[in-house]
């Protein structure tokens, strides 16, 4: 399993960006940075959001550390069926087949025949909005 990430200063992290925390994808809702004390450097914490999960997650760090960012894939797929509640997709650019859950927020707007976005993310495949 090749995890697609990278590592930035955990100051730059912004609100709306991508982490992984405890090896869980997550969006970042809050960055507070914390003063220095007497004795130490100042503390950064990371609320998220996982963008698989659906869980809350949080990460406390010293300000000089860095933390992983996992890197998103948007690719195209062609839906081959759907099945109750799953689509099965075949990817345009290596024509292999697989079968995802369709969320409830896109069951309207997939149709068997037609092309479609849907993300690789820490080489979990999601057909969810995640930008």
């Amino acid at each position: 399993m090749i995890v697609e990430k990278t590592t930035v200063g955990i100051k730059e992290l912004r609100p709306n960006g991508f982490v992984i925390i405890d090896d869980v994808p997550c969006r970042v809702e809050k960055v507070d940075v914390s003063k220095s004390g007497k004795h130490g450097a100042s503390k950064v914490r990371v609320e998220a959001m996982g963008l698989l999960d659906g869980k809350r997650h949080s990460l406390v760090k010293p300000s000089s550390d860095s933390a992983t960012v996992p890197i998103l894939s948007k690719k195209k797929a062609q839906v081959v069926a759907i099945i109750g509640d799953n689509a099965q997709l075949m990817d345009l650019a290596d024509y292999n087949m697989f079968e995802l859950e369709i969320p409830e927020e896109r069951k309207d707007e997939i149709k068997q025949g037609e092309e479609i976005d849907y993300y690789e993310i820490c080489d979990v495949k999601t057909l969810k909005q995640l930008k």
